[in-house]
């Protein structure tokens, strides 16, 4: 702090830094697997969705992979419907969460 500052008695120029950390010590930190269980309650469709997407792609990529044409389109077209779903279900559950609060 330079004299100038000292005598109009001016709070030093990183003081926000200090609030930062007061603010974080007092907020109770959640891990990252008590944040999927609490978002997986919050909304479970979308979970589910992506399951079923990525269920649908990996399936999908093995059938073409094995040389099963129509199987493989068949998936891919599965995994479009997933992804659909898993938007929906988004769209769901943040509308509802909006109307909560």
């Amino acid at each position: 702090m330079s004299k100038k500052e000292e005598s109009l008695g001016l709070e030093p120029e990183f003081d926000w830094l200090q609030l930062k950390q007061d603010i974080d010590s007092r907020v109770n930190q959640e891990t990252t697997r008590e944040k999927f269980v609490r978002k997986f309650k919050e909304n479970p469709l979308v979970p589910i969705g992506c399951m079923a997407t990525l269920g649908a792609l990996s399936y999908g990529l093995w059938s073409f992979r094995q040389g099963r044409r129509q199987m493989s389109q068949y998936m891919m077209r599965l995994r479009i419907a997933a992804q659909g779903f898993t938007i929906l279900a988004l769209i769901v559950g943040i509308g509802l969460s909006a109307t909560k609060k």
